[in-house]
């Protein structure tokens, strides 16, 4: 199966950031872009309910197949102690039809969703800060957000890093300063 995200990617992603999801070959399918055969792969149809069950303590993750920085997002978490299931979706618009579902504010989105205990976790949010967010559940907080694909955030390390909010959202779209790395 040949996967094209190119006009996802550039329209909603810098150019820079477009490289990193989609690798040299926007077009290659998941196995010669060297996807880990050991990376769950639960269903590639977001909305099918049997595949989204997972126990409260795993991430569930819905990502593009072919974007490098969502891999290594998910290597991030699974290194700090996460459970993870994946969910790899062809399909940009079904990958955002999730990120709505979920409740993800407008404007505050990234290349993946994920979702664990009752939050959404947008982006590359830090490991660190999901386990505080687990561990102090604040008040009214629907999930964490770090928008775009900051240059140093977990999946995202390499020559340059960047100052990046992690944000916090209520079911509202409210959002607020959680977290500055």
């Amino acid at each position: 199966m040949r996967l094209n995200l190119a006009g996802f990617c550039a329209v909603t992603l810098t150019a820079a950031a477009f490289a990193a999801c989609t690798g040299s070959d926007p077009g290659a399918d998941a196995e010669s872009a060297g996807e880990s055969a050991t990376v769950a792969h639960a269903s590639a149809v977001v909305g099918a309910a049997s595949s989204d069950v997972a126990p409260a303590d795993t991430l569930v993750v819905y990502k593009s197949p072919t974007c490098g920085c969502c891999s290594k997002w998910v290597d991030h978490v699974r290194e700090n102690g996460f459970a993870v299931v994946t969910h790899d979706v062809d399909d940009p618009s079904e990958l955002n039809a999730k990120k709505q579902e979920l409740g993800v504010p407008v404007g505050r989105a990234s290349c993946h969703t994920a979702t664990i205990a009752g939050y959404t976790i947008e982006g590359h949010v830090p490991a660190d800060l999901i386990q505080k967010l687990l561990s102090e559940s604040p008040r009214g907080v629907k999930g964490l957000a770090v928008p775009g694909m900051p240059a140093g955030s977990p999946g995202m390390e390499g020559w340059r890093t960047e100052e990046y909010d992690v944000l916090a959202f209520d079911s509202a779209g409210s959002v607020s300063v959680y977290a500055r790395r």
